[in-house]
């Protein structure tokens, strides 16, 4: 299976921006197809449940699916994935997680969006590092360029490398200018590349991200 796994920091990092930005790029080699297993604080509508980080994925891809291929455990509460899960009396297991991870075809190269950080809970007695490991795709962590940026980072590098997952890129989403050098801080503790992300630099940040996909 050829694809991504795209975790982050915690929640509100930018996670599902990235993914989408990254989806975009790819879709000029592969087809691309995206998964969010598991989306909590969905919109309640007439229709349904409706899952906003994985409309926004799914139509980044060239060729959009139906979301219910997209999103399989969708959620109003705006908890986690084990909270909601457990609360609305949904069963969800780490093989039923990697079923609504995988591609329909095989040939397809899947994103799969986690739900908040690495070590963020996204079902009962199962963690989002659980998932990727279960996976094995190339991982990418998204981390807020922040004051404490550099611990937040770290902290998910280390929980990467105790599970063994094969962290391809650490994505320093800059959604405001500053001058905290984070990333050149960050490199110095770590050989995972760690690439910046800011609305001027969209260009390089896809043809860095590009390249580390395909050596990854």
């Amino acid at each position: 299976m050829k694809g991504l796994f795209i975790s982050g920091s915690g929640t509100d990092v930018g996670k599902t921006f990235i993914a989408c930005c990254l989806i975009k790029a790819l879709n000029s080699k592969y087809h691309v197809v995206a998964k969010k297993p598991v989306e909590s604080d969905c919109i309640k509508t007439p229709q349904g449940l409706i899952p906003k980080d994985a409309v926004l994925l799914n139509d980044a891809c060239a060729s959009p699916e139906p979301i219910d291929a997209v999103c399989a455990y969708r959620f109003e509460a705006c908890v986690s994935g084990e909270k909601a899960s457990t609360e609305h009396g949904t069963e969800v297991t780490l093989n039923s997680l990697v079923i609504a991870s995988r591609p329909t075809n095989k040939a397809d190269f899947v994103v799969v969006e986690g739900a908040g950080g690495i070590y963020s809970p996204i079902a009962a007695q199962l963690l989002n590092v659980d998932l990727a490991a279960a996976l094995d795709l190339p991982v990418v962590i998204v981390v807020k360029d922040e004051l404490g940026a550099i611990n937040q980072a770290l902290l998910s590098l280390r929980a990467a490398k105790e599970h063994n997952l094969n962290v391809i890129m650490l994505v320093l989403n800059q959604m405001s200018a500053n001058n905290l050098d984070n990333a050149q801080a960050i490199q110095t503790y770590t050989d995972v590349k760690v690439v910046v992300f800011h609305k001027d630099n969209q260009d390089e940040f896809v043809k860095t991200a590009l390249m580390l996909v395909e050596q990854g």
